[in-house]
């Protein structure tokens, strides 16, 4: 199937893709496999419900949230490929030749996960988003009550401005000593 991808996905898309995602080209070659493994109906798109068909992102708590982040910008509700690499790059671990603008970047991957749990879009978590997603996490395996006083004890500890909130900036502060570009990085076959 290696060959039959490299056929279909043309030399400029590749070096397009190559300078807007860091990825190798034996890189983009194996997950353009991967994508048109995905895309039962040949159409060079995916769907959400093709996305769910990749274990890893149908058993994790926030797989659908992660799925959502691939539609963003999709009106239509697919993605084509160049769409699923540049949103797979922010899960690129971080090399010395990435710069600070980098998709990969550090505050590109802060902006993701700030956007897992910032909900409604509104550039703030709020106690309730919070509660959502601590929920999808640990599903019935704590009470509602040890749910709430988590969501209090965390935007507590995060919300330096006193706002009553989680904002991008305290969100970061608050895992800038976890080291998130290592964090949110998978590693991809070369």
């Amino acid at each position: 199937m290696g060959s039959n991808a490299s056929t279909l996905l043309r030399d400029e898309e590749i070096q397009e893709i190559e300078e807007q995602t860091g990825f190798s080209h034996k890189q983009i070659l194996r997950l353009y496999s991967r994508f048109t493994s995905l895309d039962k109906t040949s159409s060079g798109r995916l769907g959400r419900s093709d996305l769910l068909r990749i274990p890893e992102l149908a058993v994790n708590p926030l797989g659908d949230r992660i799925i959502q982040s691939f539609f963003a910008d999709s009106p239509d509700g697919n993605i084509d490929f160049k769409k699923f690499m540049k949103t797979l790059a922010i899960f690129r671990p971080i090399r010395k030749s990435d710069g600070p603008g980098a998709v990969n970047s550090v505050e590109n991957k802060l902006k993701f996960a700030f956007k897992m749990y910032d909900l409604d879009g509104d550039d703030k978590i709020s106690k309730d988003e919070l509660l959502v997603v601590l929920e999808m996490m640990v599903g019935n395996n704590i009470t509602d009550d040890q749910l709430g006083l988590i969501a209090d004890r965390t935007i507590k500890e995060s919300d330096q401005d006193n706002v009553g909130h989680i904002t991008f900036e305290n969100f970061s502060k608050a895992l800038e000593r976890n080291d998130p570009g290592q964090m949110m990085s998978i590693r991809f076959l070369n």
